[in-house]
Order: C-alpha cells, then structure tokens, then sequence
C-alpha cells in the first residue's frame, strides 16, 4: 500500500510519509521522529518546516496518541498479521546447498533463480537467508560487474543478485544487512545495473536504493559524484514510466529521499533536465503521484537555477497552477509554496504576466477564502502584497481583488 494513500494527518509534513515513531514540537506540529531531529539537530535549523514559525525550544514530545490511531489504521488495512519468524526455515538446508553452491560454481544465474524463488515463499526463509550470511555471499556477485563489466554471464548473474536482495525485509531493522549493501562497491555496482540494466533488475536497483535511502543516512553525494548526471537522467527514466506505475512510483519516492536533504544533490539532478521532466509528467498525473512531482519541483524551486528552468519551460507555471486546488490539500499546499518561491525570487514582468493569464492569481484569491489561519494562506497573502499592484493594472485582474488590496495593503 501507497503511504501517501493513507490519511493526512498520518504523513509526515517533511517527508510526506507515513509516520512511525510521531513526534511534537513546540508549534504544536507533529513529525517522524528521525526526519525533525535531522532538521533541527543535523542541519541545525530554528525554524519549524511546516509553518517557518522559529522554534523556541527544542523539545521533543512522543504523540501517543497518534501513534495509536496510525497503529489502529494500519491493523484495519492489514487484518491478518505474520507468525514470527523462527530461528531456521524448513527450507534451510536447500538454502544451504544454493548458497555452498554459489560460493564453489562459477555458473552462478541458475542457483540465483532457485534462490530467489525460495525466498519469495515467505518472511521465516528470508529471515533464515539473512542469518545464515546470504548477504554477504549475493554482494559480492553484485561487485564483480566492477571488474567484469563486458562479461554477458557476469552482468546476467548480478542482476540475479539483486532479485534476491530486492526481496528481503531491509527496512525492518536488518542492520548487518544494509551495511554490507551501502558499501560504496556495491553502490556503484547497483547504479550500473539501474542504468543499463532490463526492466526487473532496474526496479530491483530502485527499491534497493530506496530502502538504503529510507533506513540510513547514506551519502549520496559520493554515489552522484562517481555515476554523474547519468544518476539522474536513469532515475527520470523510470519516473516517466508511463506502463509500470510501482517503476514510476519508487523512482520518484527515491528521488525524494535523494534531493530533500542535499542541494548539491538538487543541482546534479536540474543540470540532468529533472525540471523539464517533471513539468512534462504532471499534466497526466494525479493522486499521489502527482503530490510526489510537485514536491520535487518544490525542492528544484528552492535552488535559483531550478525556478530559472521552471520559468523558462514553455509549460512549467501553467502546469503548475493548473493542479491548485484541483489535487489535494497536500498538492496545493505544495503549489502555494512553488508560487512563493517563484513571486519572491524571480518575478520578473513575463512571470507575473503569465501567472495572471494562466489562472494562478484567480486561483490564489480563491484560497483567500478559507476559513481560520493557515501557513498556505499566509503565504497567499504574502504574495499578494508583493506583486497585487502589478496586477491590478491587467483588465483581467480580478475586479474582488481590487478591494481585497485594501485590506492586504
């Protein structure tokens, strides 16, 4: 199931993901444990990244109480549960034999093809796989195309590989596990199959990547500066696959992930065309993917180069507006903050023509009329008073916003 089908509430404002350790802050808002103390006690921020309210106190209360709903949801939707695992599967001698097998043979595809079909039988053998050094035979596999690249059997066997490692639980605590596979070799080795790889073993490489990304503060900045922007233009690849949704959807999750914590992550991914393509995805996007788009564009548009490629695409503030109000709260929410960024930092005379002819500042002065106080409608606000002259000059201006100035001035 899709975290970002889950309720609203139980998504984490930073990674817009389903919570499971929530946490309070002084502003009264809730965040993923690790994901807060990462923007207040790593990057030493002072500000509060749902409302930009300055944080006075650096607290941090368990909410039981929401964890407690988020248990209850999640039970509803899973009603029937795993046994726990025991400490050998009834396949294990077979494990075993496959695993002696990979270690003596130099033909090795075949023994990985039984393999995975062994441990795609349940959570107890690939537990049993984990404890008896599975990982630690499969990786090596996977760093050979390092030395043997040109080989067919050698690049057939490591995208083997990594269909067995795609199927265990590495987001379940499996500490040994990802400190074999976030090995720099092995990184590197993933990479090259997630670029030149056929279509299974590329999402194998995402959903790999991706559980690394989610369970350890891996540097990707060592990976990006070794593969370069053909990192990138490989992950844009997937996330534009318009067959496979469960492709598109853990490229654009990883890419999240990737971008979110670094801008030089951010300035790899804008010199690889990543604005460009999302512009072009999110017309035809909808739902959840299309509030993971919008957030990466968010995250381009904090960088001056990526609101340049945003303003400079024929499409890209049209597209944009065009899912105001039109998504999701969350969406919206997200386009506010890309028109901030956009009106704040770059508002030159074109870009403020074209968010009035295209619909932006109708659809802005619509939010204008939500009730109570919010950081979206204080953001609306602010934008307002910064370019509502400008606009009122247009006969297409809205006639309601002429006497709304009054009050914003």
């Amino acid at each position: 199931m899709e975290e970002f089908d889950c309720p609203a509430d139980f998504r984490c404002p930073i990674s817009m993901e389903l919570m499971s350790d929530p946490v309070t802050i002084a502003t009264g808002v809730t965040y993923e444990r690790k994901n807060i103390e990462k923007w207040l006690f790593t990057y030493k921020k002072t500000t509060c990244p749902a409302t930009m309210q300055l944080v006075h106190s650096f607290d941090i209360t368990p909410n039981h109480t929401l964890n407690r709903l988020i248990l209850a949801w999640q039970d509803a939707q899973s009603p029937s549960s795993l046994p726990p695992p025991t400490p050998f599967s009834a396949k294990h001698d077979e494990l075993i034999s496959l695993l002696s097998s990979l270690e003596s043979s130099p033909f090795k595809v075949t023994a990985l093809k039984k393999l995975r079909s062994i441990i795609e039988i349940g959570e107890e053998i690939k537990s049993d796989f984990i404890q008896s050094g599975g990982v630690e035979i499969v990786v090596p596999i996977i760093v050979q195309i390092l030395i043997d690249f040109s080989d067919y059997i050698t690049f057939r066997a490591c995208e083997e590989a990594l269909g067995v490692l795609h199927n265990l639980p590495l987001s379940e605590g499996q500490n040994r596990a990802f400190k074999i596979l976030s090995k720099t070799e092995c990184m590197k080795s993933v990479a090259i199959v997630l670029q030149r790889g056929g279509n299974d073993s590329r999402l194998y490489a995402v959903a790999i990547f991706r559980e690394i990304a989610t369970s350890t503060d891996y540097d990707w900045n060592i990976l990006i500066q070794d593969q370069g922007i053909d990192f990138f233009k490989s992950l844009l690849e997937l996330a534009s696959d318009d067959i496979c949704s469960k492709v598109s959807s853990c490229s654009l999750k990883l890419l999240i992930e990737i971008l979110d914590p670094s801008k030089k992550s951010r300035l790899k991914a804008i010199e690889s065309g990543a604005v460009c393509v999302f512009i072009e995805l999110l017309p035809d996007s909808n739902g959840s993917k299309c509030e993971k788009i919008l957030l990466l564009i968010k995250l381009l548009c904090e960088c001056a180069e990526g609101r340049q490629a945003l303003v400079e695409h024929g499409l890209g503030i049209a597209a944009v507006s065009k899912k105001l109000m039109q998504v999701s709260y969350t969406a919206t929410k997200i386009v506010v903050k890309i028109m901030w960024l956009i009106g704040s930092f770059h508002p030159t005379e074109k870009v403020l023509e074209e968010m009035l002819v295209c619909g932006s500042v109708k659809k802005l002065l619509a939010l204008l009329h939500l009730e109570g106080r919010s950081s979206t409608k204080e953001k609306v606000i602010k934008i307002l008073k910064l370019h509502g002259n400008y606009w009122s000059k247009y006969p297409c201006f809205p006639h309601e916003m002429k006497n709304y100035l009054g009050f914003c001035n």
